[in-house]
């Protein structure tokens, strides 16, 4: 089961902490990864991470700006957000998948949580 919390209303620049929080003790084995679907679109990648913590993957209009992390102890992954923008305005889901590979395709995972609004206003 994954759990994300954090989202908000926040103003243009602002930041915004996302959790998601894993269930199980197999949570190194998987890889994971945040995604986010605004109004009338589909479901898009945002960023994933390797099951270690040592590889990234940034979809191109979050470099810079967002940072994924995980911290495997805790059973639990991160996405920092900052310089918001209003376009960053959607649901984010917390996504994990059993394979190697840490990919940016929604087919790419098996598990997802229920997800998190985040609104960015001006």
């Amino acid at each position: 089961q994954l759990v994300e919390s954090g989202g908000g209303l926040v103003q243009t620049g602002d930041s915004l902490r996302l959790s998601c929080a894993a269930s199980g003790r197999t949570f190194g084995r998987y890889a994971m990864a945040w995604f986010r679907q605004a109004p009338g679109k589909e479901r898009e990648f945002v960023a994933a991470i390797s099951r270690s913590g040592g590889m990234k993957n940034y979809a191109d209009s979050v470099k810079g700006r967002f940072t994924i992390s995980r911290d495997n102890a805790k059973n639990t992954e991160f996405l920092q957000m900052n310089s918001l923008k209003q376009e960053d305005t959607a649901v984010y889901y917390c996504a994990a998948d059993p394979a190697h590979n840490f990919g940016n395709t929604v087919e790419e995972y098996r598990y997802w949580g229920q997800g998190t609004q985040v609104t960015v206003s001006s």
